[in-house]
């Protein structure tokens, strides 16, 4: 149950049904969005939920979902459920469309497994198709929807003899205009005119009476008319009687067609159904993409805990202007916190968080997913009362408070444990402390009655009363003391204060005025506003506090395991160093071993001979220098591991200091590597060298010949000037017909069309950059880029590139029946 009837009214509910209906394709789905209502019937808004979410997943997803024809034929077919009564060419031909969607919506899910689309999947099971029916009217009707001349052997006949009968009177209209002109009735570049269907000679009204026939009209000034010769008049008149027999045949092969389809309308009104259904839950999904709604977890109970939950209309409004918007954290649970009492400053944010509840609690019990974070939980309810606004009426002869008392009435007497309440300034509009205690009173029996609510208030007894009662909670919509101005955040645990003199002296009031009603209210209650301002002010210090420390813990945690994970890498790289000095030791000894014993036998084979003796000390004693030179280079290892055992220190230190010194080889051989304006450099794939004329963060654009192009500097390499005179020099001496031959062949074979799905986003721009400068060079005039719909963030990237380019005159979404906004359609200037 809704209370009151304008429920949707005041919580905008009829604004989020209009943004809805303007995602439809067809009345089919905006006659659903209309029926859309209030579900209390847990098992079918889960449906509902799902078939939303998994449509979401296909827009994000799948580019193939059939969205040709959604069109509305219903009235037709209640036309025809009257014995004699057909359906026209176009109704045909719209009934023969839009069942040639329901088949490729049937076949499209068909593809599918139960696990990837199961709810709806359920619901295209159940649809009727009809290929014998698209067969038959496919036979009669041609691509344009209308009636083929072989639609039945007698049309056939008919309009075969109009054709011959036609031409006999063209020719025959022919032969007596050629005549007339060389008489000189008629000017030399008249022709042939049509008159009330039939065919015409224009000639002066002087020599009207020199050509035998009948005068079917005149010009505007009588100085023309337009006479059917009389020769052709009775040809005329057979071609007029079979056309009417054209006609009657059509009207009787419709009547044949309506009367193979009247005994199935039922079972059509059944897939016409479907087709709305199809189109509204696409509208839903589209619009939850606007939001960035999802699917939180629901449970069929009351309690719920909503995370980052945004109101849909104010998400929108905000997203506009690039503006953001502050996320409600909100938690409803038994029995402690069913109700929730907030208060706060004026304009502080309290009646959005009110509205807000009452908004998406009512958008997911219609089937729509919610803004908020897919971790949040949310309940289920069997009634949503509100209360808010003036409902003041002369008619009813109802003040403000008496609405407001003729809804307290309304809800103390139908409220259940299962009742959502949504009650904007409880108590007022009356005298405060009347009104203050009748709204308690009020609070406590809908407390007794296990209700879940949430309510705003300035009065003080309520703050009073809710920190006293089990059941109710209350909450403060936070502001900010020192800029005096609300946060729009709510905190849920202790009452807010209304700021009434903060806000009061900023507007302007005199101080005397402030001072005064300070000595009016009295000190116990100043002092009761400025503890609890107290309290939010050091609530807000220590929770700034706390998420300092959770952050630094954060930091330092990261750090800790990286040190960690470097650590264990030093140890690996420690042991393979280890490793590698004892492979290198043992080499040099077995070595050191075989030269000795080989220098010694050397030295007995030759018997002491001076010569060899001293050839065999000198290959010896060079291989002691290079044990030696290994030596010293195994002294290195040493240091090396010293080296990586301060590598962490020395990491460390560089945070916020100047690096050590480097060797004088390394920064010149980086600048050798750099590249800058005015450098030579190669592209890869590219025979001819190019010149720097600009260097970006990680690109450049490069002059080759002359054409400038940005590209990759990884894509560069840097070239001497010598190489680049020499490439040059090689490149220019090839002859100018080879050149225009080239030209000329990549002009046949150039395509416009590019695909950069699957790429990713640099690609898929270096991609189109090459494909626009191809498309200039050969003087094409458009190009077509079809990158896919998905987020859209790679069509709007490439729509930015785009807009830089200055021969591109204009770019726009290909037409929906051939891809949409998944193509681009560049127009290239001439």
């Amino acid at each position: 149950m809704i209370y009151p009837t304008s429920f949707e009214e005041k919580i905008k509910f009829t604004r989020i049904r209009e943004l809805i209906k303007e995602s439809c394709l067809s009345g089919l789905g905006k006659e659903q969005v209309d029926h859309m209502q209030f579900n209390t019937a847990f098992d079918q808004v889960k449906t509902l939920l799902g078939q939303t979410f998994e449509f979401r997943r296909i827009c994000l997803e799948e580019e193939q979902f059939p969205i040709g024809y959604f069109i509305d034929v219903r009235q037709a077919l209640k036309k025809i459920r009257i014995e004699g009564r057909f359906m026209e060419e176009k109704e045909l031909f719209d009934l023969k469309r839009s069942l040639t969607t329901v088949r490729d919506i049937s076949r499209f899910f068909n593809q599918k497994t139960r696990d990837e689309y199961p709810y709806l999947k359920d619901l295209a099971d159940q649809v009727s198709i009809f290929p014998f029916l698209i067969e038959r009217i496919d036979f009669i009707l041609n691509k344009f929807g209308k009636i083929k001349d072989n639609a039945s052997p007698e049309l056939a006949r008919i309009r075969r003899e109009i054709f011959n009968k036609q031409n006999s009177i063209s020719r025959r209209l022919a032969s007596i205009l050629k005549q007339a002109k060389k008489s000189g009735f008629v000017e030399a570049d008249v022709s042939v005119a049509i008159r009330d269907g039939r065919a015409v000679i224009p000639i002066p009204s002087a020599y009207k009476r020199k050509l035998s026939g009948i005068v079917h009209d005149e010009s505007a000034t009588g100085k023309t008319s337009y006479i059917e010769p009389t020769e052709v008049v009775t040809i005329n008149n057979e071609v007029r009687e079979l056309e009417y027999a054209e006609k009657r045949e059509v009207v009787k092969i419709l009547i044949e067609m309506s009367d193979q389809i009247r005994p199935y309308i039922d079972d059509l009104m059944g897939s016409y159904d479907f087709l709305g259904v199809m189109d509204f839950i696409r509208a839903k999904a589209r619009f939850a993409l606007s939001i960035e709604a999802t699917l939180p977890d629901i449970a069929n109970t009351p309690d719920f805990k909503w995370q980052k939950a945004v109101h849909p209309l104010l998400y929108l409004q905000h997203k506009a202007v690039n503006k953001e918007v502050v996320p409600l954290e909100i938690e409803l649970k038994a029995p402690e916190q069913r109700i929730l009492l907030i208060s706060g400053p004026n304009a502080g944010g309290k009646s959005v968080c009110l509205q807000t509840s009452g908004l998406l609690q009512y958008m997911m019990q219609c089937g729509l997913l919610v803004p908020m974070d897919e971790q949040s939980k949310m309940g289920f309810f069997e009634h949503i009362f509100i209360d808010i606004g003036d409902e003041q009426s002369i008619e009813n002869d109802l003040s403000t408070y008496s609405s407001h008392l003729m809804n307290m009435k309304y809800f103390v007497k139908n409220s259940q444990a299962k009742t959502l309440l949504l009650i904007d300034e409880f108590g007022t509009g009356t005298e405060p402390m009347l009104g203050g205690a009748i709204a308690e009173s009020v609070l406590s029996q809908l407390n007794s009655q296990g209700v879940y609510g949430v309510i705003t208030t300035h009065y003080t007894n309520l703050k009073h009363f809710a920190a006293q009662t089990e059941g109710i909670e209350n909450g403060a919509m936070l502001f900010d003391t020192h800029r005096i101005q609300p946060v729009f955040q709510l905190q849920i645990g202790q009452p807010g204060s209304s700021f009434a003199f903060e806000i009061a002296r900023k507007i302007g009031l005199p101080e005397n005025i402030l001072a005064d009603a300070k000595e009016k209210i009295g000190q116990e209650h100043i002092d009761f506003d400025k503890h609890l301002r107290e309290i939010v002010r050091d609530k807000r210090y220590y929770e700034q506090k706390r998420n300092s420390i959770r952050i630094n813990e954060k930091k330092l945690g990261d750090v800790l395991e990286r040190y960690q994970l470097e650590l264990q890498n030093i140890k690996k790289e420690r042991k393979e160093v280890l490793d590698k000095a004892r492979r290198d030791a043992d080499n040099l000894l077995s070595g050191a071993n075989k030269q000795i014993e080989n220098t010694i036998r050397t030295i007995r084979e030759s018997q002491a001979e001076k010569e060899k003796t001293k050839i065999a000390r000198q290959q010896l004693d060079r291989f002691k220098d290079k044990a030696t030179q290994q030596k010293d280079e195994g002294g290195q290892i040493d240091r090396k591991i010293r080296q990586l055992k301060e590598r962490e220190k020395r990491k460390l230190q560089k945070q916020g200091k100047t690096p050590g010194t480097q060797s004088a080889t390394a920064p010149a051989a980086m600048n050798d590597l750099t590249i800058k304006k005015g450098d030579h450099v190669k592209l890869e794939g590219q025979p001819l060298p190019g010149e720097v004329m600009e260097v970006m963060s990680k690109e450049a654009v490069v002059a080759f010949g002359n054409m400038m192009t940005t590209v990759k500097l990884s894509r560069l390499e840097k070239i001497s000037r010598n190489e680049y005179k020499k490439e040059v020099r090689g490149k220019t001496q090839m002859p100018a017909s080879n050149v225009a031959e080239r030209i000329r062949t990549r002009k046949l074979t150039f395509s416009p069309e590019i695909d950069v799905r699957g790429q990713r986003a640099d690609e898929a721009i270096q991609t189109v950059m090459a494909h626009v400068d191809e498309a200039i060079m050969c003087e094409a005039s458009s190009v077509r880029i079809l990158h896919g719909k998905g987020n859209g963030i790679l069509r709007q990237m490439i729509r930015e590139y785009l807009a830089t380019v200055p021969l591109v005159s204009s770019f726009r979404d290909e037409h929906l029946q051939h891809g949409g906004s998944g193509i681009t359609i560049v127009e290239l200037e001439g």
